[in-house]
């Protein structure tokens, strides 16, 4: 008996904030959802430059309860390999792209990163689930106070979500180890790099509104800032005073 109870707790420790236990019944869906992932990684290598992602992110994205983060009439569709929407003309976007997004940022664990775009708060998730101090802006309040809710309810402690204009970055816990936008920006917000530490990797959508647009990846170092584009991708556009 001692030995039983001493492996479940174990477990318990292994298990991610957002972890559902054994018990899941989205446990496999969520293992499914994985694997087409791993199947796109394969389908865009040229792109991206590479044919796996770091196994820590899949086991992020394989941990993290996506089915929470979408509205309770399309959970029958959390694990499907494909956007869906939250509300105010906003989507939780495709965990292929979640995934690939998270992995260019290369999180370590007691990195800080900043988000531009909670939404849903899902990708926040993924980079808690990485051991990430995440700091998090949405414009739409009602978006940041749901995100902040869902994020609170499952145990998602270094998660800070604010709303606000998530363009100027949030200075007050500047500088960041990387930096991911989740909406696409007609530029590179200059606030976003200086805010960056030197090392720091920032991945953002370039181009026009409810066009297609070029995942961007931006690294910062010695004062030069390299940039290369990975994948064409469709995203909200970012919006604000700028």
């Amino acid at each position: 008996m001692r030995a039983s109870i001493l492996c479940l707790a174990m477990a318990c420790l292994l298990a991610g904030p957002g972890s559902q236990g054994s018990e899941d019944p989205y446990a496999p869906a969520r293992r499914q959802m994985v694997r087409e992932i791993e199947a796109d990684v394969v389908q865009t290598r040229r792109e991206v430059g590479t044919k796996s992602l770091d196994r820590r992110t899949l086991e992020a994205v394989g941990r993290a309860p996506r089915h929470e983060f979408v509205p309770a009439e399309l959970r029958r569709f959390a694990y499907d390999n494909r956007p869906l929407p939250i509300g105010f003309g906003q989507t939780i976007s495709q965990p292929y792209i979640v995934a690939l997004m998270t992995d260019l940022l290369g999180v370590e664990a007691g990195d800080r990163v900043l988000e531009v775009g909670t939404g849903s708060g899902y990708q926040a998730a993924i980079l808690a689930e990485l051991g990430a101090r995440v700091y998090t802006v949405e414009i739409i309040p009602q978006l940041a106070e749901r995100a902040r809710l869902t994020l609170a309810r499952l145990g998602y402690r270094a998660v800070e979500v604010r709303d606000g204009d998530g363009y100027y970055g949030w200075e007050e816990h500047a500088p960041f180890d990387a930096v991911v936008v989740t909406a696409a920006s007609g530029h590179i917000p200059q606030p976003l790099v200086r805010q960056l530490k030197p090392g720091g990797r920032l991945v953002i959508p370039v181009g026009g509104p409810f066009m297609t647009q070029e995942l961007v990846f931006v690294e910062k170092t010695a004062g030069v800032v390299r940039t290369r584009q990975v994948l064409p991708v469709v995203f909200v556009p970012l919006t604000g005073g700028h």
